[in-house]
């Protein structure tokens, strides 16, 4: 690393990428770059139809209707939707099932309901009523404001969603992103965050995408979205260090041209992949991340460097920068059906312990080099379970200072291990040890069996004298019954 500052580097490789004709867009302002005109448009005018996930001329018009039956996606929901009606219980004791579920896909149908949950979006907003209808109302910074209208046209264009300037989903998105920057005025507005808002907006209402962009921003990718991007730097060194390790022959030559990390990672991360990939690949990824966290973004560049420049032939017509980054680009199409890409995608050998270890490593190079680094990444929250916990600790913590703001009955488990029993001949050597020394042991008296006994009765006895009775001559007091 050189003594540059982040804002010089970020400078730089605008530059670098304002020379570069047809490679990477950093700035995203190039319309035909968002998802659902490049990546989704096979057809124009005047065959406008829209595919099932709203893009006018989509590709999954084709392929993507007959890939799963009706009866597993039936299925698929059924199960989905036994697990969200008890979903403290599942991610407490259940959460690997949950993952497994993820890596599948959730269906379309339940996203709306999924999503926030996973990410702890509406926990969120259950704890948090009217805020975001007060974030509305508040008018914002004018400079945020004016920086977002002109970026609204730019997200999914040919959405049917995002079609009209005064239609549902570019106003919608500006009040989204207008109430995250009164809700973080110290962050204030990213242009990668269009993406992510108009994404979450075709899925569910407004408050609820508001919520699950703040939870991504915080505790998905905190600092990725902050002004100096301290965050992605660092992950920016991390996918290097992986790469060497996981495809060394590919970051070798991308390294030769110096071809960067900060040329391709950031819309990549930033974004997502919502600018990348296919959009049904894009809505997989998102299953995975919102599940295991930021992994998945490793797992999945890493996928797109080897498929693009993993082997000698594909390395072949890649002479500079130019050519590399368009590599990265065109990846063919039968490569990134989301099925396939994403089962190569959970078996990319990175862990949650790889990336603990190498920003560790990197973190300590940064900071030697850099006096002013302050991201931590202890910050970041690894996928929806340490979300989960994390907000169960802290609304208990909360509930015990208020009892009266208690809004659930759901504390995490505690785990009790009981010792094991003991056998008959140690109880008895506790029972003696227990008793006093030279106590003997008190004879419990036991009641006389008296089933299937015959019993008659008799008249009193003339012994009796003011309602005792009379020992009779063995000294035994005389009884009303016998027994026959």
């Amino acid at each position: 690393m050189s003594d540059l500052t982040l804002s010089e580097e970020l400078l730089d490789v605008s530059q670098a990428a304002a020379e570069l004709p047809g490679a990477f867009d950093l700035s995203l302002n190039d319309d035909a770059s968002s998802l659902g005109s490049d990546s989704e448009l096979n057809g124009m005018p005047p065959y406008r139809q829209a595919d099932r996930y709203g893009f006018i001329g989509g590709s999954s018009l084709q392929n993507g209707l007959g890939q799963l039956t009706v009866e597993l996606i039936r299925h698929r929901e059924t199960k989905w939707l036994e697990m969200t009606n008890h979903w403290e219980k599942s991610m407490a004791r259940r959460y690997r099932k949950v993952k497994l579920l993820c890596r599948k896909g959730i269906p379309s149908s339940l996203r709306v309901r999924c999503w926030p949950l996973l990410c702890g979006g509406q926990a969120k907003m259950t704890r948090n009523p009217g805020k975001y209808q007060e974030l509305q109302e508040i008018p914002g910074d004018p400079q945020w404001v004016e920086t977002i209208k002109k970026d609204i046209h730019r997200q999914f264009p040919f959405h049917e969603m995002f079609l009209s300037p005064e239609g549902p989903g570019q106003q919608g998105l500006l009040q989204l992103l207008k109430a995250y920057t009164v809700y973080r005025p110290q962050e204030g507005y990213c242009q990668a965050q269009g993406p992510l808002g108009a994404l979450l907006l075709m899925h569910m209402p407004p408050e609820q995408a508001f919520w699950c962009l703040v939870q991504i921003c915080d505790c998905y990718l905190p600092g990725y979205y902050s002004p100096k991007m301290e965050a992605l730097l660092l992950d920016s060194e991390v996918f290097v260090a992986l790469l060497r390790r996981v495809c060394p022959k590919a970051l070798k030559h991308l390294q030769k041209h110096g071809v960067g990390p900060l040329l391709y990672i950031p819309e990549w991360f930033l974004c997502l992949f919502t600018r990348t990939l296919p959009f049904p690949t894009v809505l997989r990824v998102w299953d995975a991340f919102l599940s295991e966290g930021i992994k998945v973004l490793f797992r999945v560049g890493v996928l797109l460097i080897r498929l693009a420049l993993g082997s000698s032939e594909k390395l072949r017509d890649c002479a500079g920068v130019v050519e590399t980054l368009e590599k990265l680009r065109s990846i063919p199409a039968h490569h990134l059906q989301e099925d396939t890409f994403m089962a190569e995608v959970h078996d990319v050998p990175i862990s949650d312990r790889d990336l603990e270890r190498e920003c560790r490593a990197q973190l300590k190079k940064l900071r030697a080099s850099r006096p002013d680094f302050h991201y931590s990444p202890e910050l970041r929250l690894s996928g929806s379970k340490a979300i989960f916990d994390a907000q169960q600790l802290e609304y208990t913590q909360n509930d015990e200072e208020d009892p009266g703001s208690r809004t659930h009955t759901f504390t995490i488990p505690q785990i009790t291990v009981d010792p094991p029993p003991s056998s008959p001949n140690e109880k008895k050597k506790l029972e003696k040890a227990s008793e006093a020394p030279g106590q003997e042991k008190r004879k419990v008296r036991k009641k006389p069996d008296t089933r299937g006994k015959t019993f008659h009765f008799m008249p009193q006895s003339t012994s009796r004298t003011e309602g005792r009775l009379k020992p009779d001559v063995e000294g035994r007091k005389s009884s009303f019954y016998v027994d026959t």
